[in-house]
């Protein structure tokens, strides 16, 4: 897209910001966030894909992480996305990185749909589903019940 750009690779440089956010948090050590690092790129090579960091173009800040994501176990495909800074939130950086991979797990994947497993007090992320057009769906399972389930489908 015109502001942000979506890359994998730079998930790897970016540890200090993965031990806040991606990592498990603030008071997660180094070997957490390497195992969680270690689990990304794991689904990468067991799946073919993955998360990739959210990069704004200006700056070059990395913003969050956003991609297809589906570890054994999970229902349905994901579509996933983390917003990592406040700051980021609200500008319409994760709509645009969201519609692109959006767009590659239909036309590059294959996919025929996916689904976002959302908390129901993350009211950004219920905000960010809807206006992708993603819908709820309350029959959908989910690898936690307590989560909300958004279906996105591909455009006609």
């Amino acid at each position: 897209s015109a502001r942000v750009r979506v890359v994998f690779d730079l998930l790897a440089r970016e540890l200090a910001a993965l031990l806040a956010v991606v990592g498990g948090g603030a008071d997660k050590d180094e070997g957490h966030a390497w195992r969680i690092l270690a689990i990304l790129a794991g689904h990468w090579n067991l799946r073919g894909y993955g998360v990739f960091a959210m990069v704004e173009r200006e700056s070059g800040a990395t913003l969050g992480s956003i991609g297809p994501w589906f570890p054994a176990g999970w229902p349905e495909q994901e579509l996933s996305w983390t917003v990592w800074s406040t700051d980021a939130e609200g500008k319409g950086f994760a709509f645009e990185a969201v519609s692109r991979v959006r767009t590659h797990v239909f036309d590059d994947l294959g996919w025929p749909t996916a689904v976002s497993y959302i908390d129901p007090e993350n009211t950004r992320s219920i905000a960010l589903a809807e206006r992708l057009g993603a819908v709820l769906d309350a029959d959908a399972p989910r690898p936690d019940e307590a989560d909300l389930v958004y279906r996105h489908r591909r455009a006609a």
